[in-house]
């Protein structure tokens, strides 16, 4: 069983353990209208997953405003904010925050997402959220990056995740061009 912290103290994640090499599973999560998005699988594109708690927190706000900055500059990939709000608090908070460069997907109602990925707090006070995490699958359906979050309370490394990101894309770099 994977776990991470709240605050300085381990919490317990439940679900399938992903790991960097396994085929990310096909989910479908509850977008602002309530119809459904799917995330995970072969898509033909890359897939970058950002796993928060709640979108009604600063780190999470914070979050969510990055990466939709950075998703207007990524080509070829497709963004997806999965957490455990309710869609029309993500709606609330997509139009107060201007956000328009990435979807927001609820795993309120079976927990699919957590448990497919392995992202479901299992006890402490946050019990029954999703754990902060980045998942980055590529284009063949395959988990390309992983990071789940040492501190739920912290913000990823943005840096490494959009590394991985354009990687995946086939946009960076390699060396060998001219």
């Amino acid at each position: 069983m994977a776990t991470t912290m709240l605050k300085g103290n381990a919490v317990n994640l439940s679900g399938a353990e992903l790991n960097i090499g396994d085929v990310a599973p096909i989910v479908n999560v509850v977008a602002q209208d309530l119809s459904e998005i799917q995330v995970g699988g072969q898509k033909g594109c890359a897939q970058i997953i950002v796993v928060v708690p709640s979108l009604d927190t600063p780190v999470c706000a914070a979050e969510t405003r990055r990466f939709n900055e950075e998703a207007a500059k990524i080509e070829n990939a497709e963004v997806t904010v999965v957490s455990m709000d309710l869609p029309f608090a993500m709606g609330r908070f997509c139009t107060t925050e201007g956000i328009e460069n990435l979807k927001v997907g609820s795993d309120f109602r079976a927990k699919m997402f957590a448990k497919s990925y392995g992202m479901l707090i299992a006890d402490g006070p946050l019990a029954g959220v999703t754990a902060r995490a980045i998942f980055v699958v590529n284009a063949s359906g395959v988990v390309a990056y992983k990071e789940l979050c040492p501190e739920i309370t912290e913000e990823p490394n943005y840096e490494a995740a959009l590394a991985a990101i354009k990687e995946a894309t086939g946009t960076s770099c390699c060396g060998t061009c001219q």
